[in-house]
């Protein structure tokens, strides 16, 4: 087996040698990535499937999405969401919406955007937002993979974990761009 080598943390930074700069950050963060705060609050974020609904949260800080649970789809799950909100005090909901490729929605769409709308009504005045979720499953297995889950455990954690996908693309976009992302719907579920 080879003897490890140790390395200064500082040769391996693409801005190595940067630390003179009066931008670099302590800590070893440089200030040149453009980076804005999130607004404080636990957010959930829903993967909304045929048969079972993903759930995460986020930190109060709105830095880190883990999964939370998953509901089984049908009677009382907009109860069972609710309560969910209420007991992690969440301050937003964000969605996935369930877009195509070329950005149309289709079936899929329709019947997750119906749901959030209902959802929306249910939490009202509570926002919720609808953010476009391509590929967040695929992401999802993926990682559950890469952690050694075998099928049959991806398929049991999948949907939480895709939850956690949408709701962390969302806290990422905002903290981007400043803004919350998605579109928000309206208490009585149009969108504005």
């Amino acid at each position: 087996m080879a003897t490890p080598v140790r390395v200064r943390a500082e040769t391996c930074h693409p801005l190595a040698g940067a630390q003179s700069d009066p931008a670099w950050r302590v800590g070893g963060l440089q200030s040149h990535v453009q980076s804005t705060d999130v607004r404080a609050g636990v957010r959930l974020g829903i993967d909304v499937g045929s048969v079972r609904i993903g759930v995460a949260r986020s930190d109060p800080g709105g830095l880190l999405a883990s999964p939370l649970g998953t509901v089984r789809r049908g009677a009382g799950d907009l109860s069972e969401l609710t309560r969910l909100v209420i007991q992690n005090e969440a301050m937003e909901i964000v969605v996935g919406l369930a877009v195509g490729l070329r950005g149309a929605e289709g079936k899929a769409a329709a019947e997750g955007r119906e749901f959030a709308e209902r959802l929306a009504g249910q939490i009202a005045p509570l926002p919720v937002r609808l953010v476009d979720e391509r590929f967040t499953t695929v992401l999802a297995h993926a990682a559950l993979q890469r952690s050694g889950r075998d099928s049959k455990a991806r398929r049991q954690a999948v949907d939480k974990a895709a939850a956690a996908v949408i709701l962390q693309g969302a806290l990422d976009a905002e903290r981007s761009t400043g803004e919350p992302a998605g579109e928000l719907l309206a208490a009585g579920g149009a969108a504005s």
